[in-house]
């Protein structure tokens, strides 16, 4: 061994001493706070802030999303030590939606799966976990109207959001597509895959089932049958990945949003989601739009959906939008006190951080 190499690795040998007497400050520090705080120990504000600033700190040669991932980890383990979090998510385990709780949270928290998006709401409204991750939009496949109207017709409200980059891998315990005589697969994910399996498995049976890692487990037990679902699934159940990222759309990416029973205070990167219905005439909707461009607001997003839960008579509809700031900024404080003067209903979903990268 070179006189250099020995001199280096001993050099590394030191950082990670020095690391490890940081980060245990660091968790000491973190312990002191939560004993001063009272209530509500988990800010997303905060995390955003520090993780934006940590990112734009970044002197490489690490890559932005490395930074991430490790300062997450860092700081998921200290507000363990604050408040240990129960998280719940659409399960079963596998899910990508246990993938975004994991990337939003860390691995700290105990993550709870749920059967279905109505239990994770369910769940964080009984007390039973302290926050709930569920999917809201797809880019290739639109919105989740079961988040929305839960979202609408319930308490609970929006302090955060994930972007996951969803790459769908074809799965077997078989060793090739000739053996195989069914697929099972969430009906988004097919969608989603729709001109790869036209192209490639048109001769397989398409079986729809409650989720990807449910398929994957049915194809766990059962060598003749595939499943389309992500690689959390495929290690889990032990799968061979037949074809990777089949995805038809190389871009591919859910939004899931985070509900608990409060939303964030401002970050200074913040997005705010309402919903609101106008009288049926015409002009209505823009009028109630106007205000955010008077105020210059910017919308980044907006879904209508039949009006369930409001005791709309059939054709009537609400409206989600999604705006650029947070609830307490000046501009956007303006805009909605103007839309709730005229809506015939509004309500704010939440105030939250942008999501990271």
């Amino acid at each position: 061994m070179s006189d250099e190499l020995q001199r280096l690795r001993a050099e590394i040998d030191n950082l990670d001493t020095e690391m490890l007497a940081m980060v245990s400050r660091r968790a000491q520090l973190a312990r002191r706070i939560g004993n001063i705080k009272q209530g509500n120990i988990y800010r997303p504000e905060r995390e955003a802030q520090v993780l934006r600033r940590l990112a734009e700190s970044n002197p490489g040669p690490l890559p932005e999303g490395a930074v991430y991932r490790i300062f997450r980890e860092v700081m998921s383990a200290c507000l363990a030590l604050e408040q240990p979090l129960n998280i719940a998510y659409l399960g079963p385990a596998g899910t990508f939606s246990e993938s975004a709780a994991r990337k939003h949270f860390g691995s700290a928290p105990v993550l709870s799966p749920q059967a279905a998006i109505d239990d994770v709401f369910r769940a964080v409204e009984a007390g039973n976990a302290h926050y709930g991750v569920v999917p809201v939009e797809n880019s290739t496949e639109g919105a989740i109207g079961r988040t929305l109207d839960l979202l609408l017709a319930g308490s609970l409200e929006i302090c955060g959001e994930v972007q996951l980059r969803v790459h769908q891998n074809l799965l077997s315990r078989a060793t090739g597509l000739a053996e195989l005589k069914r697929l099972y697969s969430h009906a988004q994910s097919l969608a989603q895959c729709h001109e790869w399996l036209n192209r490639n498995a048109a001769h397989l049976p398409r079986v729809p089932v409650s989720s990807n890692a449910e398929a994957a487990r049915l194809a766990a037990e059962d060598a003749e049958s595939c499943a389309i679902a992500g690689e959390a699934a495929a290690m889990l159940y032990g799968l061979k990945v037949l074809a990777a990222n089949i995805e038809d759309d190389p871009n591919n990416t859910t939004r899931f949003v985070v509900i608990g029973e409060h939303d964030a205070g401002p970050s200074d990167l913040d997005k705010t989601s309402i919903v609101f219905s106008v009288p049926n005439q015409a002009g209505a909707v823009l009028a109630l739009l106007e205000p955010l461009s008077r105020h210059g607001v910017s919308m980044s997003r907006f879904e209508s959906r039949p009006a369930r839960g409001l005791g709309a008579s059939d054709w009537k509809y609400v409206f989600f939008v999604d705006v650029e700031g947070h609830r307490s900024d000046r501009q956007v404080a303006a805009a909605l006190a103007e839309m709730r003067a005229i809506a015939g209903f509004l309500k704010v979903l939440g105030s939250y951080p942008r999501a990271a990268a």
